[in-house]
């Protein structure tokens, strides 16, 4: 019996199993061999490679340069590791529909995949927040080895974790001999998907929480500054009103963006069945998918220490040694 996870309209075959893709193949062959290619299919491949490749980029930046092993470093190591598995992800489910002869195998391998790899990257985005938080609570402190320890620990736990939630498929959470019990996102149970996306929410809850105390924390750092900046010499330098506005609305992007990917497949996983349209698990999984896309650009590309690396790289010549003044946290 045989159900794609990526397929698009629902089969003639005797499986009746609806796709997790619906638009990837409009042109779906009732015949055993190969369907044709599809813009669908040639768009996940290129977004998979895009994904890969820039997520890629900033993960051996990190691990190749002994000087980023703060923890902030640590999560966009693994924030951009697990980035990397969903374009991975999807690339397996090109090779797999396209130009290999799709099976059960692949189609629990390529949705297991995907769920480590979304469960990880948003576990480490709230990591993130979890990091800017305490940068800026805990700023004389934080970062000491004993925090790194402690970063590389909840990530092993958070991994761990992934990765045992990712395997559910194979180990018999999903839907390939019973159609009945498919969720919006099959082969997924619906079971399953209720659990993973209620998990969802909560972290998406967590991590908003994280940003509302950064911003607390962040305004009474601002307060105190405007209070003692009577009594600073007039050459010391202080974050001025404009860079703090400007924080802000780096914040409310970054935050903008993360509601806006990871909320829709997170409530449609818990109110949609199998009877819903299949589109509406395709507009929805989309952002979650392309959040791993635009993360390298939010927050690891938009590190001074790691862009200074990446330009030192590239133009060896042009990288000055210049000292930046550094704040406890870029927002």
């Amino acid at each position: 019996m045989k159900a794609n996870v990526w397929s698009s309209h629902p089969q003639t075959s005797s499986s009746g199993l609806e796709p997790f893709f619906p638009l990837d193949h409009q042109e779906s062959s009732t015949q055993p061999e190969l369907p044709p290619l599809t813009v669908w299919g040639v768009a996940l491949c290129i977004s998979g490679t895009l994904i890969a490749t820039e997520n890629a980029i900033v993960v051996t930046t990190i691990l190749a340069t002994p000087s980023l092993r703060a923890p902030v470093f640590l999560l966009l190591a693994s924030l951009g590791l697990a980035d990397l598995l969903a374009g991975v992800a999807l690339i397996l489910h090109f090779l797999f529909r396209f130009c290999v002869e799709p099976s059960d195998w692949s189609d629990l391998l390529t949705s297991g995949l995907l769920v480590t790899s979304l469960t990880a990257s948003l576990c480490s985005l709230m990591g993130v927040a979890l990091d800017r938080y305490l940068s800026l609570s805990h700023a004389l402190t934080y970062g000491s080895g004993q925090s790194r320890r402690r970063a590389a620990t909840l990530l092993l736990l958070v991994w761990l974790g992934a990765c045992a939630i990712g395997a559910g498929p194979a180990m018999g959470w999903h839907c390939l001999e019973e159609a009945s019990s498919c969720s919006v996102a099959r082969p997924l149970t619906r079971t399953y998907l209720s659990l993973l996306c209620g998990g969802f929410l909560m972290v998406v809850v967590v991590t908003l929480q994280l940003y509302v105390g950064i911003c607390r924390v962040a305004r009474r750092h601002a307060h105190a500054i405007a209070t003692q900046r009577h009594f600073l010499p007039t050459n010391q330098p202080y974050p001025s009103r404009h860079s703090s506005g400007k924080g802000f609305s780096r914040l409310i992007l970054v935050l903008s963006v993360f509601v806006g990917c990871w909320m829709p497949f997170s409530l449609w996983g818990l109110l949609g069945d199998a009877s819903s349209p299949p589109l509406y698990t395709y507009a929805t999984l989309v952002p979650a998918a392309g959040s791993s896309l635009l993360n390298p650009i939010l927050y690891s590309l938009r590190n001074k220490d790691i862009r200074k690396v990446l330009l030192h790289a590239c133009c060896p010549h042009r990288s000055s040694n210049t000292t930046r003044t550094h704040y406890p946290v870029d927002v």
